[in-house]
């Protein structure tokens, strides 16, 4: 990777910048430099290298202070952070802290944030599901937001592209709801889990209970050798880093193959404060960049420019790019920049038992996590009092218990031999969300952060929809579980603010009119055609899919048309 010389406007020039390196971001980098244009990649974080750069990723439980606990005294100093369900002594690191960079909670938001090469892709919970048409038809449909510019056709060779190079294992279910896609071998389900999906699929025939799809390479094609990659080691240590590649990361992946080429630049310590507009050409020209340990101001210039700074930062950065042309944000002439942002409610979850099958034990780890029941409510008909659906996980285990009750020889033993109990089951629910105008992140013109850049507002809540589906979720599942012959089953109905599902996703939304959206078709700015959002803020409606492969494709599909465009002279 390239060192930067900025003693001069040309050395300071591009054929493209992408912002943010995460998993769009990688993906923009690796298309954009392998097609031979000179891309400067920005990230706001430190350095992270591949294997390099996981200072934990080999150790043992008894090597962690703390046991892999976060102290105390670090959660109470993070309390937003803390609530993240990766947040330990094994993987803080990748984590910003609470009081590194603030946020205005005009309504409690969980922003859960990793400022570093890789961003989140290293702390990403690895699940890949594609869109289908009932999602990218849904808001027409339904009559909520506006229409999806895009339908499953025109993005399904750019999931066949990506899902080759990332490494998707799955099974192939053949469900329109969700379409199969080009996988390795899944992950089998064990004993307990196809139970339940024997029971589900015979009551209750138009729910499905599968394997849940992952990237994670569980058959390495000569590709993923050629990234330097091997066999996920199902160690489910993730969220350190794999040094084996295990799983899909920008770091393991897209960046080290855009790197491979020759024609990346790779600035970490880069804050972007905004975008460039020129209002003669009608263009944007470049992005400006305020070191973040410096806090040296620098400008650089490239005629096609990525923003895959993870929805909610990609929003900061649009909306403080003011100029005379746009004084509201960069290609905001709809005036909805910052607004309809949506999220999946996570905030549902339902456990029991299962005292059959006590022959068998589980055995190894699972690193796609056990099942996944695919959206069934609203699917082909409006058959509830609330708009879309909700799909969820279900996984099984089997644990020991030692009785702990006794002293001396006796404690000693019950400890020594602990027995097996019976198999404890559980689901949590990952609900679609309306994108809304009340849900939205803005600028505080009053309060800045250390680099110049104003705070972000945000405001985003839950409404009567998400309450009553998250009602329906708990009923059925409970019903659910109770037909499978479940018993003890408990309904866990927990509040959390938006934002810990860190699924977050529109403020930048496409559409086909640009009075009423950001982003055409190819994820192009209506108003600026050489500027492209290919992460989450670029999202019209949330699904009920995890998101990462769809902007995975999106930013492949973008890149492929950005060159096409450029060679014609249109961009």
């Amino acid at each position: 990777m390239a060192n930067l010389n900025i003693d001069s406007e040309k050395d300071r020039t591009y054929d493209a910048i992408v912002i943010g390196s995460g998993i769009s971001g990688g993906w923009s980098a690796k298309e954009l430099t392998e097609r031979g244009l000179k891309t400067l990649v920005l990230e706001r974080g430190r350095d992270v290298q591949h294997v390099k750069d996981y200072p934990t990723t080999n150790m043992y439980p008894w090597e962690f202070e703390h046991r892999g606990e976060m102290p105390y005294k670090v959660q109470q100093e993070n309390p937003i952070v803390s609530r993240c369900y990766a947040f330990h002594e094994d993987a803080a690191h990748f984590f910003l802290k609470d009081k590194e960079h603030p946020y205005v909670q005009e309504k409690p938001f969980d922003w859960i944030r990793g400022y570093q090469v890789g961003g989140k892709s290293l702390l990403w919970a690895r699940q890949t599901q594609r869109w289908s048409d009932f999602d990218f038809e849904g808001p027409a449909r339904d009559g909520f937001a506006v229409d999806w510019p895009i339908r499953y056709a025109d993005l399904k060779p750019w999931y066949d592209y990506v899902e080759r190079f990332a490494g998707i294992s799955g099974d192939r279910d053949g469900l329109p709801e969700l379409p199969d896609g080009e996988f390795l071998p899944g992950y089998p389900l064990n004993v307990v889990e196809k139970y339940f999906k024997q029971q589900v699929e015979s009551k209750y025939p138009q729910r499905k209970v599968i394997s849940a799809r992952c990237a994670h390479i569980s058959k390495p094609q000569p590709i993923h050798i050629q990234q330097g990659r091997t066999q996920c080691q199902n160690r489910t240590l993730c969220q350190r880093g794999c040094p084996f590649g295990g799983y899909f990361s920008s770091n393991a992946s897209t960046l080290p193959w855009a790197a491979k080429t020759g024609n990346m630049t790779l600035r970490p310590d880069s804050v972007v404060h905004s975008i460039l507009y020129d209002d003669k050409k009608g263009r944007a020209i470049g992005v400006k960049v305020i070191d973040r340990n410096t806090k040296e101001e620098m400008d650089f210039y490239a005629k096609l420019i990525f923003v895959n700074a993870a929805a909610i930062n990609t929003n900061l950065i649009l909306l403080n790019s003011r100029s005379d042309r746009f004084p509201d944000g960069l290609g905001n002439d709809s005036g909805t920049l910052g607004k309809y942002v949506a999220f999946h409610n996570y905030s549902a979850r339902i456990y029991g038992e299962y005292e059959g099958l006590l022959d068998f034990k589980t055995e190894g780890r699972n690193p796609a996590g056990g099942g996944y029941i695919p959206r069934f409510r609203n699917l082909h008909k409006q058959e509830t009092d609330y708009l879309r659906g909700y799909a969820a996980g279900f996984g099984a285990y089997r644990s020991a218990k030692s009785d702990r009750s006794g002293l001396g020889e006796d404690l000693k033993s019950s400890l020594l031999n602990p027995e097996l109990g019976n198999w404890t089951v559980g689901s949590h629910m990952m609900g679609e969300t309306i994108p809304k105008a009340s849900n939205y992140v803005a600028l505080d013109e009053q309060q800045k952060d250390q680099w110049g850049i104003p705070l972000l507002k945000i405001s985003i809540d839950y409404d009567e929809n998400d309450a009553k589906m998250k009602k329906d979720y708990l009923d059925t599942l409970e019903e659910m579980f109770v037909e499978a012959g479940f018993s003890n089953v408990r309904r866990d109905d927990r509040w959390q603010p938006p934002g810990l599902d860190i699924h977050e996703m529109g403020g930048a939304r496409m559409g086909k009119d640009p009075k009423t959206s950001v982003l055409n078709g190819w994820n192009q700015l209506h108003a600026v055609p050489n500027v492209f959002v290919t992460d989450g803020a670029s999202m019209t409606s949330t699904s009920t899919q995890n998101p990462s492969l769809t902007y995975m494709a999106f930013s492949a599909r973008s890149v492929d048309y950005a060159v096409e465009q450029m060679k014609k002279g249109n961009i």
